[in-house]
């Protein structure tokens, strides 16, 4: 039952150990948080400072005047949190003790006004300057760590106290000019100290505190988890393409097994020739470490071409255009960065220095794109004979000795010359109907537009 009141009240308990690059995230943006209570501050300072050099003077022949001089230590203060929390150092004990001061110095400006009015004590329990009090406890929420709104608050509560003590002490050995009064009139209109007043501030104070408190322990719960959800999140998108991530966040509801979209787009597999016989050469450590390069100059190609590696299968890949990210001129983009990919692995080298001459077969047509699995456990791919004809011409290039084949409705699809040569209809295996392949090559003269396809009969 207390566990469920607890959380009723104070929000979900977080994890009990954070990841160590969560904590750092959230400690990043409390800095940052620091910097803006840091200016925020320095020009509540300034505003001080502006409105007493601009209001009449009404001190009369009051030789001392500590108010500028209050003023004077605050803005020096501002400054140097301001400059310590651009540099990052502000540890927990210095913020601290800048909370404390912060407060510290308001009550010194308020204890100011009765010397520099010539008045006695009480005639700074009236001061409305008491009310900044609650503006410098509510900047402390905006780092997100009750701790400190705490500090403020109590801070303000004693300082407060102290100076209602002061006042009391004098009226106590001041005679008639300062007296404790019951009378609420007589307090409003006179130098005296209502007790029931000053105990009213103090808790209004307190309760101002408990509820900031209260609202930032749940605050920075929600933060903590929502910080570890972005991190988790970002992480993610690193094994999933950013755009696949991106439709799953912005979906209207929850992505189900079987839900897809059906768009017309070009599919690429590319693979590796010869891949086996290379690994079978290497320490495991040195094919991860070519892999890894060789997909980074892949995957280069292929944003910049507007496609997406929707699968890695262990040396080949998936690549879409259209299908995650939209492209109008999916099927040029694909045979560009076919093209790209080639000029790559014909002029660099991977790993110990190897070559991994690559094989591509590119199709076009209508796709269904979305996710398939379990309900807990989803995998967001594409489907469709336009995916399966792509994965099979990838396989006919040892066939027929070339690194890049291509239908002809890509080619038509893409609109413009494209440079091919062609093979002609080829059976492709798990089709009755053949298949008019070409041959993209950089060298080729480019083929014309094809016209369109027949309509059936």
């Amino acid at each position: 039952m207390w566990q469920r009141l607890g959380a009723f009240i104070f929000g979900g308990r977080p994890a009990q150990h954070l990841p160590a690059h969560v904590a750092a995230e959230i400690h990043r943006r409390q800095a940052d948080a620091e910097i803006l209570i840091s200016w925020l501050q320095l020009l509540l300072i300034v505003f001080f400072i502006v409105l007493y050099a601009v209001s009449p003077k009404t001190s009369g022949g009051t030789l001392f005047r500590p108010v500028p001089f209050v003023l004077g230590a605050y803005l020096v203060v501002a400054l140097i949190r301001l400059i310590l929390s651009h540099r990052r150092w502000l540890p927990r004990g210095l913020l601290i003790a800048s909370v404390i001061l912060d407060i510290g110095l308001l009550m010194a400006l308020l204890w100011s006004f009765h010397v520099q009015y010539a008045q006695p004590a009480p005639f700074y329990l009236k001061a409305p300057t008491l009310l900044y009090v609650f503006l410098f406890i509510a900047l402390r929420a905006l780092r997100f760590e009750p701790t400190y709104v705490l500090i403020a608050g109590l801070a303000a509560a004693v300082g407060w106290l102290g100076l209602v003590w002061y006042a009391i002490d004098e009226a106590t050995i001041g005679g008639p000019t300062a007296t404790i009064t019951r009378d609420y009139v007589h307090y409003l209109t006179s130098n005296t100290v209502l007790i029931g007043a000053e105990i009213d501030k103090v808790l209004t104070i307190l309760l101002v505190t408990a509820v900031l408190a209260l609202v930032l322990v749940r605050a920075r719960r929600l933060l903590i988890a929502s910080v570890a959800d972005a991190t988790l999140a970002r992480d993610l998108t690193r094994f999933v393409a950013p755009e696949v991530a991106g439709h799953i966040a912005s979906a209207d509801r929850p992505i189900a097994p079987g839900d897809g979209e059906v768009k017309v787009a070009t599919v690429m597999f590319c693979d590796i020739a010869g891949f086996s016989g290379i690994a079978e050469r290497l320490a495991p450590s040195a094919v991860m470490m070519m892999l890894n390069e060789y997909f980074a100059a892949m995957a280069e190609v292929v944003d910049r071409a507007g496609g997406v590696i929707a699968q890695f299968q262990g040396d080949a890949m998936l690549i879409t255009f259209n299908a995650a990210r939209p492209n109008r001129d999916h099927a040029a983009s694909a045979l560009a960065a076919a093209l790209a990919l080639q000029d790559v692995v014909e002029t660099r080298t991977f790993g110990p220095g190897l070559k991994l001459p690559t094989r591509c077969g590119i199709n076009t047509g209508e796709i269904l794109t979305g996710a398939v699995g379990a309900p807990d456990r989803l995998y967001f791919t594409v489907y469709g004979d336009v995916v399966n004809i792509a994965a099979r011409l990838e396989q006919l290039n040892k066939s027929h000795g070339t690194s890049v084949l291509a239908t002809a409705e890509t080619l038509r699809e893409a609109g413009r010359p494209i440079p091919a040569r062609a093979i002609g209809e080829v059976a492709v295996r798990g089709r009755r109907a053949p298949v008019t392949l070409f041959a993209v090559e950089a060298g080729a003269p480019p083929a014309l537009p094809l016209p369109p396809p027949t309509a059936p009969s």
